[in-house]
């Protein structure tokens, strides 16, 4: 089995890849059957002459490759048919911006899988940047305060080496006794909270954090079911939220009285209630001045994001009373810190270790007859045709969505 590390094609430039120089030599230690060709690329965070000190053919031979490996949707003319694709399409949610994408890899008999699929057998996914993002996106949210007030002033995350790096830096600055509130649980909450420990912020309970006044900066940590509520009363929980979501309204507000700082990191789902309004964060106890959403969802459950910020330009400012973009500086705007691609600014560390689950999880599937289903459930195409599991893309892939 041939596989082919693909250079990033799309702009902007990503210079994330799925397996560094050292996975690659992890993957023919572990399977003597594999062979690796790296393409090569000028932007990759790992140089072309890193993989050949490791061992590898660095040459743009990938159609003699079975097996193509990218980060980012691969533009449609320099797609390959009749090849095995990994790569993030952002297909399976009917994204109209991607639709002939998905009509191209079946037109060219390509057999696709997506990264944002690879589940285990719980249908758990196992193989992505989420960690990453909350990382990168806690760092951010500082840097967004600091400019906001201009009490200090971080350097952009993507001229660092590394987590360590941003770290370093963090526990550089002195804030004033605000309020943080995280909403998230999983992969990108959890990665934002890692930061937030590991610069020395106090870690509240929510009563304490509605209730008491400190004296340092403290943050709170809340899921689903701590900032929705059922509709009738009835006491709930995560499970009976995400199988009954329009049973429940927002229960965030209580939050946003007392907070100065959010960092959103939670997954929304359909039809969960929006966390708060426009209308909302006009009220006068809306006290939230700074934003910062790793989750964006533009138009969504966070009603300050508006659109997606860039990594060049990742800070903008939403008016309450106009709803509008202004000044982030401006007294009356909430700095919003959106950015939609946040692992890109911290590529060796987001590359390495999603590397590492892609050789647990995927790498193995190949050479075991796929015996736990993990390239099965990922496969959206084959022989030209969308897959069962994914069947439900055909309207969207012949325009009728």
């Amino acid at each position: 089995m041939k596989f082919g590390i693909i250079t990033e094609r799309k702009n902007p430039p990503d210079r994330r890849v799925v397996l560094a120089p050292e996975a690659c030599q992890q993957v023919i230690e572990n399977h003597p059957k594999a062979e690796i060709i790296v393409e090569p690329s000028s932007i990759r965070t790992f140089k072309n002459a890193e993989y050949q000190k490791a061992g590898f053919e660095v040459a743009s031979k990938m159609e003699d490759c079975d097996v193509l490996l990218g980060v980012k949707e691969v533009p449609i003319k320099d797609l390959i048919p009749n090849k095995k694709y990994f790569f993030f399409s952002h297909t399976i949610k009917k994204q109209p911006y991607n639709r002939k994408l998905l009509k191209a890899i079946l037109d060219k008999n390509i057999e696709f899988y997506d990264h944002e699929v690879i589940t285990n057998q719980k249908e758990q996914r196992v193989v992505a940047f989420g960690r990453y993002a909350g990382i990168v996106g806690a760092y951010n949210a500082f840097r967004t305060y600091g400019l906001k007030y201009a009490t200090f002033k971080l350097p952009k995350a993507e001229t660092l080496a590394d987590q360590k790096a941003l770290i370093s830096e963090l526990k550089k600055i002195k804030l004033p006794n605000i309020k943080i509130i995280l909403t998230g649980r999983g992969r990108v909450g959890n990665g934002a909270r890692e930061m937030l420990d590991r610069m020395g912020m106090k870690r509240v309970t929510i009563g304490e954090y509605l209730e008491e006044e400190f004296k340092v900066p403290v943050y709170c940590q809340i899921d689903a079911s701590e900032y929705n509520k059922r509709k009738d009363g009835v006491r709930g929980n995560k499970a009976d939220f995400f199988a009954n979501p329009q049973d429940y309204k927002t229960n965030f507000t209580r939050f946003t009285r007392v907070s100065d700082l959010y960092v959103a990191g939670h997954f929304y789902g359909d039809g969960a209630p929006y966390l708060y309004t426009r209308e909302d964060v006009k009220h006068p106890d809306f006290k939230i001045k700074v934003v910062a959403d790793i989750s964006c969802d533009i138009d969504g459950p966070v009603a300050t994001t508006i659109r997606a910020s860039t990594i060049a330009d990742p800070i903008y400012g939403y008016e309450p009373k106009t709803e509008k973009e202004t000044n982030f500086k401006n007294k009356s705007a909430i700095a919003v810190m959106a950015v939609d691609n946040l692992p890109c600014e911290l590529p060796n560390d987001a590359s390495v270790g999603f590397g590492t689950a892609f050789m647990k999880h995927v790498i193995p599937a190949f050479f075991n007859e796929d015996k736990d289903g993990v390239l099965q459930r990922a496969r959206m195409t084959k022989n030209g045709k969308l897959t069962k599991r994914y069947s439900y893309l055909q309207d969207y892939v012949d325009g009728k969505e």
